[in-house]
Order: structure tokens, then sequence, then C-alpha cells
């Protein structure tokens, strides 16, 4: 009878549970009843509806079988599960994977890592199912939030641990496939998501050990690696969330890298930091590059005061991340970049100064650290804005070059440059040298069609600027920059170093003929250049590499800009340079005055093989071999060695040892060069830099041409009127006593506009530009004016017209006129 009634409830039990109760056996190590399975699964699809149903039933089951530790069943009730969800694929499934995700998350939630892992299975092949219709109420918090928890698994056993965090992983990755293809793929890019998911992933991610395997685009690993290895499982999660953000997710997935890397202090050493941002970047889309180079320079902002190694290893992040992005698209945030790197590296200037004036007088081994972790930082600023502006294209590049020269505090042009002012004199020059290093890199390999583009005037004017020759190494660096500028036929390698070369056709120059716009820059700008050459050559503290690069730059200047009469003037700057040596008025060290005559040997020998005019080489070679003979010390390969006997003065020598301008004239005049400036001394422009600059005038150097209008100063008048004496007509006939009178007129002009005060060389200037206006107007009165005529002239007042004649006996007639 029991077992009649048994039967009988049996029979009035529903379908589906009896269809559900099939397919587990009696003993759980058999399996899946498989037969009793395929009809579950064809009832299922024949009737959806009661999809729900039977997945409420299959979960109350696998709760209860959880509870009771009872794993073979739950194994079971999870494939067949998995089972149903695969075949069924219609609206009503909707219910039937909430009990499938319910099911799933009670695996989860349990302690066991048997179930954990198999609750992880079976989400990822949840997460695989394409669905027909987006999900508007389904929500994956409670996942997210276990998978991470996962990825951090601490278990004591390393397999169980590895296993576990391997599921984790494998967790994430299913949920971003889920929620990316699916319509409300935005819930998972929330801030609160990622950050659980980002910092699980480089948590997983620094236990690698291959660093070479991070660098560079996606690597593809085989199945195995992937499987067994969490951090490369976690490398390919995170490429494959990265790849999938788009413009308006791209901040809330880079953020957390920043403040797990913030946490565990991964900035120094940033060998993984460096890493992860190269993933980054070699995985979102280019045109989003952008934005991650905007989030560095942020925290760069962000963590400005904290120590110069943890700056410098984000600016070496910004580095890589620059590197990559430079060669796609970078959108607007190049000139920010920039500014954002100069306002560190003045901050940087600023720290180390501050450092080195709070321990002055005690030299302590913690502040000579500290200057020297700064000077890492500002080498990491320098190597970064050379390297990303190296790689822009020309266009973008000229305007880096002017925006990086806007900056450097140049006497004149303080409204762009970086605020020194607290710095002090050595400040501003640390500020000088790391701009214009940077700009070195930025320029080099840049190469315009015309010079005129690579040197324009807001460009040339503060390069060449007297603030930027007051320090040996700030002259190096602007001539390097020139010679980056300048040689466009990378000719520069093969005149590297300073030297008597014999055969200049040995170094296979390459050149091209001078364009027209090449040969208005020089005539509007060639004196700068000539200027600047010529005032670095007196400085006292030049040393053997500035020799070298003024005589590149003389060089470089013959074969990129010179025609016949850039020749003579350049010829006319060497024996300017000469003289600078001979004379010596600036009190010159003899190394100095040596190392300019072997600068001019050195040169003029370049140039007369450059023109190849035979008469003006043999004077050159005559002369250089007078002095490898004589006074080698004006040679260059024996002054700059680092034992050279130096001559007491230059005084006693003999002409033969220096060149003469009446000789150089003479070869040239045959070859049909116009030599007649050859006679006129060079001397440099006077620029309105000099009056205003700290340096020491060079007035002193330059001859002031006055036009004296006759008349326009009674006194001087008086002054200058000499009684008629024998003496007086003695010293007119002789020469000598007319040009020692010439030379102390012009020495009285020289001395009283160095002397006189500005307001009175002004009102001078004044005096005679009105007196040559009134005397213009009384020209063009007399000249423009009709003659009075006997008619009358007609005058109008009040509006009626006036005839006012004059007698003929009043008019004034030309002399011509009168017989």
């Amino acid at each position: 009878m029991p077992g009649r009634v048994c039967c009988c409830c049996a029979a009035l039990r529903p379908r589906y549970k009896r269809l559900v109760d099939n397919i587990f056996p009696e003993d759980p190590k058999d399996g899946l009843v498989k037969a009793d399975m395929e009809k579950l699964t064809f009832y299922a699809v024949s009737a959806p509806e009661k999809l729900d149903r039977i997945g409420a039933y299959l979960a109350e089951r696998l709760s209860r079988d959880v509870v009771r530790h009872r794993y073979g069943y739950v194994l079971i009730a999870m494939e067949a599960l998995d089972q149903l969800l695969m075949a069924c694929h219609s609206q009503s499934i909707k219910p039937f994977v909430e009990s499938f995700l319910h099911m799933v998350a009670k695996l989860l939630e349990s302690g066991e890592p048997k179930l954990q892992v198999l609750g992880t299975n079976s989400f990822v092949k949840f997460a695989n199912i394409e669905e027909d219709t987006p999900s508007y109420h389904r929500r994956y918090d409670f996942f997210v939030s276990r998978f991470s928890a996962m990825c951090h698994s601490c278990d004591h056993d390393p397999e169980i641990q590895t296993e576990i965090r391997i599921a984790g992983i494998r967790g994430i990755q299913g949920v971003v496939r889920k929620t990316v293809n699916d319509e409300l793929r935005a819930t998972i890019w929330e801030p609160q998501h990622m950050d659980k998911i980002v910092p699980s992933l480089l948590f997983n991610m620094q236990k690698i050990e291959d660093v070479d395997s991070r660098i560079g685009p996606p690597s593809s690993p085989t199945g195995g690696e992937k499987e067994e290895n969490p951090a490369l499982l976690a490398e390919n999660c995170f490429r494959e969330l990265l790849g999938r953000a788009s413009y308006g997710n791209m901040n809330n997935a880079v953020r957390p890298v920043f403040a797990h890397l913030d946490h565990h202090r991964l900035w120094d050493p940033n060998e993984f930091a460096v890493s992860c941002f190269k993933i980054i970047m070699y995985s979102i889309q280019a045109q989003y590059s952008h934005h991650v180079i905007q989030e560095i320079l942020g925290h760069l902002d962000v963590r400005k005061r904290d120590s110069p190694r943890v700056r410098a290893g984000i600016i070496q992040v910004l580095l890589e991340a620059v590197a990559i992005a430079a060669k796609g698209s970078i959108g607007p945030t190049v000139l920010e970049v920039f500014n954002t790197l100069l306002k560190h590296l003045r901050i940087s200037v600023d720290f180390e100064l501050g450092d080195r004036r709070s321990s002055a007088g005690s030299a302590t081994f913690s502040t000579s650290s500290k200057e020297s972790d700064e000077r890492i930082v500002q080498n990491a600023i320098i190597q970064t804005i050379g390297f990303f502006g190296s790689n822009l294209p020309d266009y973008q590049r000229s305007e880096i070059m002017m925006f990086i020269m806007g900056k450097v505090p140049v006497l004149g042009t303080t409204s762009q440059s970086l605020d020194t002012s607290h710095l002090g004199d050595l400040g501003t020059r640390r500020i000088q040298i790391m701009l214009l290093r940077s700009l070195l890199m930025v320029t080099s390999g840049y190469k315009a069609t015309t010079i005129t583009n690579a040197l324009p005037p807001p460009f040339l004017d503060p390069l060449l600027s007297p603030s930027l020759m007051e320090d040996s190494e700030l002259r190096q660096l602007v001539l390097e920059i020139l010679h980056n500028l300048i040689d466009r036929h990378d000719n520069r390698a093969k005149l590297r170093g300073i030297r008597i070369i014999p055969d200049v056709s040995d170094l296979k120059i390459k050149r091209d003929k001078i364009s027209r716009q090449d040969v208005s820059f020089m005539k509007k700008h060639g004196q700068q250049l000539y200027r600047h050459i010529y005032l670095g050559c007196k400085e006292e503290d030049n040393v053997q590499k500035n020799f070298e690069l003024l005589f590149t730059s003389l060089a470089l200047t013959t074969i990129e800009l010179a025609n016949e009469e850039v020749v003579i003037d350049l010829i006319r700057l060497a024996i300017a340079l000469q003289d600078i040596a001979i004379i010596n008025e600036d009190n010159l060290p003899m190394f100095n005055r040596c190392g300019v005559m072997a600068l001019v040997a050195a040169y003029l020998n370049f140039l007369s093989q450059m023109i190849a005019v035979p008469a003006f080489c043999q004077h050159v070679s005559k002369v250089i071999e007078t002095r490898s003979l004589e006074a080698s010390y004006f040679l260059p390969e024996t002054i700059f060695k680092d034992k050279c006997n130096l001559p007491k003065s230059l005084e006693k020598h003999e002409k033969n040892l220096f060149f003469l301008t009446n000789k150089i004239a003479e070869s040239l005049g045959g070859s049909g060069y116009s030599v007649e400036r050859l006679s006129v001394p060079y001397v440099p422009q006077v620029t309105d830099e000099d009056r205003l600059s700290r340096r020491k005038s060079i007035v002193d150097t330059v001859s002031i041409q006055v036009d004296i209008l006759p008349g326009n100063n009674t006194e001087d008048k008086a002054d200058n009127t000499e009684e008629i004496t024998f003496e007086a007509l003695k010293k007119a006939i002789d020469n000598n006593g007319l040009e020692e009178q010439e030379k102390e007129k012009r020495r009285l002009v020289i001395e009283k506009f160095q002397k006189a005060p500005f307001e009175e060389i002004a009102a001078q200037c004044e005096t005679k530009a009105n007196l040559l206006h009134d005397r213009l107007a009384q020209i063009l009165e007399l000249t423009i004016r009709p003659p009075p005529s006997p008619s009358g002239t007609m005058t109008i007042t009040a509006g009626h017209a006036h005839y006012q004649s004059v007698p003929v006996y009043e008019m004034k007639f030309p002399d011509l006129c009168v017989y």
C-alpha cells in the first residue's frame, strides 16, 4: 500500500519536475543520464514557457545539494543547465537566465575552490552566447566584485591559488565580453566597476617574469600558456578591455592604472609602469591616444611635489607613450605636452636651486643626492621633448621650435618665456641650457626647403641674442642648433673637428645651387650670422669645442648659403677675426688669440678650395706653410694639443704669417669677384639689445658714421673754426697730419656717442631732422608754388571770391628772365 501511495504521488507531480528528477542518477558518479536529458531538452524546446520553472526547480535542487555538500549532483545540475542554455534561444529564456545566474552566484559564494571554478566555467559559456534581444534589467555587479576578489586569492596551496586566480580572470573576461556586446554595455565602464576590474588584472600582470612579452603589439601565446599563466591571461584580458573602450569610456579605464601604480609604489623603479602603458597605447584605437597622454600629464601635475625619482618615472612613461602616439594621430595635445613639460622643467630647477640654497655651506650627501635626482628629472624631460618633437611632421615641428624658443628667457622677450625672476642668474642659465638642449633634439633631422623656413626672424633673433652668449655651453648649443637648421645635405659629419683639410674634394661635399630665397635671406639676416660668429670668437671662456663649432658654422654657411657677395663678406669676417687676435683690444688670453688665428687658417683653407681660385689658394697655402715652419701654434693641429708652447706676444711676427687683404683682393679680382668691399673693414652691427644687455658694450669695436649737416650747430662751428697760420698750412700739406686729425675727429665722435646721455643724442638727431625738413619744405614751396600774376590771385573768404592783384614793379623775377 505505501508503495502505491508513493507511486501515486509521483504521478501527480508536474511533468517538468519529473523530467528534471530523471536526469539525476542514483549514484552521482554515473554522471548525467543522457537519454533523460534529451527528453528534458526536447520538452524545454517544445514548451519554452516552462523554461523558467525548469530553471527555478534546478536552482532549488542545486542549492540544496550545495548545502548538503553533495557536489556530484551539483556538477550534474550545472551540466544540465549548460545544455539547456545552449539549446534554447527564445524570448522565454530571460527568466531561465536569471535562475542560471542565481545558481552561478551560489557556486561562487561557496568556499569550495572546485565549485568556484565550476561556476566560473558556466558563466564563461553563458557569456559567449549571443542573445536575440537585450536585457534591460540584468546587472553584473555581484559577478564583477566576486571575480575581482578571486583574482586576489591568497590560498595557502599555490596550485589552488593559481587555479582560483585564473578562474577570476576568465570570469572578468566573460563579464567584459557579455556587457560590451549588450545594449547596456555602458554600465561596465562605470568607475565603480573599473576600479575593481583594472587593479585585479594589473595585480596578476605583476607576477609575470618575462617583461619582454608585454612590450610591443599584442603577442600570440598558445592556448596552454593562456590557461596556465595568470599573468598572460590577465594581460590578454586587459588588452581586450582596452580595445573595446570607446571615446567616452577611455578615461575610466586608464585612471585606475594610476591609482594602482601609486598604491603599490611602482613608479620607482618604473619597468612595470612603462610596460603597462605600452600595452595601453598599443591596445587602444589610435585616435584615442591623446586621451592617455592627457591623463599622464594630469597625473604628473598631481604628483609634482613627490620625490624626483617618482616624477622621473612618470615622465619616462610619458616618453614611451608619446613615442608610440607620435607615429599616428596625437590630436590637439601637441602644445599641451610641451607646455606641461616645460612647466615641470622650471619646477625641477626651482627645487634643485632651493635645495642648494637651503644647504649652503654644508655639502651633505642627501643634498647632493637630491640634486642628482633632479638632474635625472630634467634629463628625462629634455629627452621626452626632443624625442616627441623629432617624430612630428615638419609643419608641426617648426611650430614647436617657435614655441620652445619663445619660452627661452631672453632679454626683451619676457612676455611668453618661462618666469625665472625668482631663480636668479644661475637658475635662468640652467633654464636656458636645458631649453636649448631640448631645441637641439627637436631640430635634429629637420630639413627645410629654404633657409627662411628654417630660420624665420621671430626664431633667429632670440636665438642669436647676446643673452645666450654669456656662457660657453650656451654658445655651443646655439651653434649646434644653427648647424641642424643650416645643414640640409648632411655635410656636418664630414666637417667635424677643426683642421687644415689637404683636399676638400675628398670629403665629397653635397651642395645645390643657391636659391633666390637663400640669397634674399643672407641679404636680410647675413649680418646677424656674421656678428654672432665675430662676437663668439671674442669670448674668454672659449674652449676647443667652441672653435670647432665656429669653424663648422663658417663652413656650412659657405656650402649652403654662399654666393659671390657672401664669399666676400666671409673673407672680410675672417680678416676681422685675424685682427682681433693681432690687435687684442679685448685683452684675450694667448690661447684664445692663437685659437682664433687657427680658426681663420682652417676656414680660409676650406674656402679657397671651395671657390677654386688658384691665386687665392696659392696665397693661403703659402701662409699655412710658413706658419707650419715658423709659428705652428697658429694652426689647429698644434694649438689644440694638450701641451702646446704659446708665444709671449704676437706683435713681432712677420707679415708673411698673416693673411693679407691686398693679396686676397689681387687674387680674387682677376677671377671676376667684386673686391672693392674687401678694403672696408668688417664691423658688427649694433642692436638695441646691446644697449640693454648686461654684457660689455660692443660699441668700442664699431665705427659710427655720422653725416653732419651744415649749419646744424653754431657752437660746433665756432669750436671747429681754426686760425689760418703757417702751422695750419703745414699740417694741411702733411698727409700724416691729416690722418691724425681725421682719427682725432672720429675718436671724439665715438666718445660723444659713448658717453653722452641718450636724450642729448636724440635731441641732436631731432634737430638735424627738423633742419632737413625745413630746407626741404622751402625747396618744395619754391618749386611748386605758382609765381605771382598781375591779374591777381583768387582767395575765398566767407564764401565770397576776392581777387588780389600784385603790381609789376613788386614782382620778383628770376635772374635768367631779366635782361
